[in-house]
C-alpha cells in the first residue's frame, strides 16, 4: 500500500485504490465515488470504466450508503428499486452484482463510496467474506483521499496567500493587484513555451506574484515619487531585491524558496550590469530571467506614478533592442514570437476587472 499511499495525484491514486478493491475481491470494476454535501450530489472520483459521473446524493445504491451508513452487498441490481441505472446508460454496461460501502474522515463523517461491481467467478455472486474484505480497502480509501484533499487545501491555501502577500507589495507602490496576476500568467506561458515542464512552470506562476514583496519596507517618498529617483533614492529602491529574498529564504517551502530567488532576481540583467549580486547570463535562474521579461513587459504596459503606459509597438522594441543585454535571447525571440498570446492574456485580466488568478 505504500504506492497508494505517497501518490500525489488523485487519478492515479484512486485507480490504484480501485485496482486493490478489485483484486481483493475478483470485482470486474470497482469506482470510488466522494460526497459533495453542498452541492447535493454524489460523483465519481475515479474507477474502472467510468469518467466523471454526478448523481443526486440520495440517488442509487451509493446514495443509500451515504445517507444511511450501512453496507450493501447486492445480488440482482435490476431487482432493487434503489438501483439508479443512469450510470449503466450513459456507459453502456450491464450491472449485476454489487457491494457498496461507505467510508469515513477521521472524524467519523461519511464522505463517500466503495463500489465493487460484477463478480467475476462462477457464481458471479459477491459473498459476506468479500464484503467484510472490502470494508478495508473502503476505510483505506476514506483515510486516503482525506489526506490528499487536506494535503491539496494546503498548497491551495500557500498559492493564495503568496498572490495576496503580493498584492499588498503592488499596492504600497499604488499599482493594481492584477499586475501580480498578469506577470504570473505571462511567466507561466514563457515558461511553457521556453521548453519548461509544465510542473516546473506552475511553480513559477504561483511564486512570480511575490517578486516586488520587498517593496513593503521602501518609504513611500521613495516607492510613490513621481519623478526621477536620485542616485541614493535608488540606491535604497534597489534593496526591496534583497528584502524580499530575505523574506522568504529561509523558508522550506518549495514555493516559497522559489519565491525568495524571484525576489532576488528579477533585476538582475544578461549582461552583468543588473541588480542586487550583478549576475549574468546562465548565473541568474531561468525562474528570474523569466519573471524579468513578464515584469517589464507588464510594467512598460501600464500607468505608474512615474510614467504613462507605453504603446505596445514601443514595448516590442525596447524588448527587441534589450536582447542579450536585459533580457536572455532566447526567451525575448519566443516572447516576440508569440506575442499574441502574451497580448490575449493582458486584454483578460485589465485593471478594474474581477478576473482572479
Amino acid at each position: 500500500m505504500t504506492k497508494i499511499t505517497v501518490e500525489t495525484n488523485i487519478k492515479k491514486m484512486v485507480m490504484n485504490l480501485a485496482d486493490l478493491g478489485k483484486e481483493l475481491v475478483a470485482a470486474d470494476r470497482c469506482t470510488v465515488w466522494l460526497h459533495e454535501a453542498n452541492e447535493k450530489i454524489l460523483w465519481t472520483v475515479g474507477g474502472h470504466g467510468v469518467q466523471k459521473v454526478s448523481i443526486p446524493e440520495d440517488s442509487g445504491f451509493v446514495g443509500h450508503c451515504v445517507k444511511t451508513g450501512d453496507a450493501l452487498l447486492i445480488e440482482d441490481a435490476y431487482a432493487d428499486q434503489r438501483f439508479n441505472r443512469t450510470v449503466d446508460i450513459e456507459t453502456g454496461y450491464s450491472t449485476t452484482s454489487v457491494i457498496c460501502i461507505p467510508f469515513h474522515n477521521t472524524e467519523g463523517e461519511i464522505i463517500g463510496a466503495f463500489q465493487a461491481i460484477n463478480k467475476q467467478t462462477d457464481t458471479q455472486i459477491f459473498s459476506i467474506d468479500d464484503l467484510e474484505v472490502l470494508k478495508i480497502a473502503a476505510n483505506f480509501t476514506g483515510k486516503s483521499l482525506e489526506a490528499f484533499i487536506l494535503r491539496n487545501e494546503l498548497v491551495e491555501t500557500q498559492k493564495e496567500i503568496i498572490v495576496r502577500m503580493g498584492e499588498i507589495g503592488e499596492s504600497r507602490s499604488q499599482e493594481t493587484g492584477f499586475h501580480v496576476k498578469r506577470v504570473a500568467k505571462y511567466s507561466y506561458l514563457l515558461a511553457c513555451l521556453s521548453g519548461i515542464p509544465e510542473a516546473e512552470a506552475l511553480k513559477l506562476k504561483y511564486a512570480s506574484p511575490m517578486h516586488d514583496i520587498g517593496k513593503v519596507a521602501i518609504p513611500d517618498s521613495i516607492l510613490l515619487k513621481p519623478g526621477k529617483l536620485s542616485e541614493k533614492e535608488f540606491e535604497l529602491m534597489k534593496q526591496h531585491t534583497t528584502i524580499g529574498h530575505n523574506v522568504f529564504n529561509k523558508s522550506k517551502r518549495e514555493l516559497l524558496q522559489i519565491a525568495a530567488i524571484i525576489a532576488n532576481e528579477h533585476h538582475e540583467r544578461w549582461d552583468g550590469q543588473g541588480y542586487p549580486e550583478g549576475k549574468q547570463a546562465e548565473d541568474i535562474h531561468i525562474y528570474g530571467r523569466i519573471t524579468a521579461i513578464a515584469d517589464v513587459f507588464d510594467a512598460l504596459g501600464s500607468d505608474r506614478v512615474y510614467k504613462k503606459a507605453w504603446p505596445l509597438e514601443k514595448i516590442t522594441a525596447y524588448m527587441k533592442e534589450e536582447r542579450n543585454k536585459q533580457f536572455e535571447g532566447r526567451l525575448v525571440d519566443i516572447f516576440i514570437e508569440n506575442l499574441d498570446r502574451f497580448i490575449l492574456i493582458r486584454d483578460e485580466f485589465v485593471d478594474g476587472s474581477e478576473e482572479a488568478i
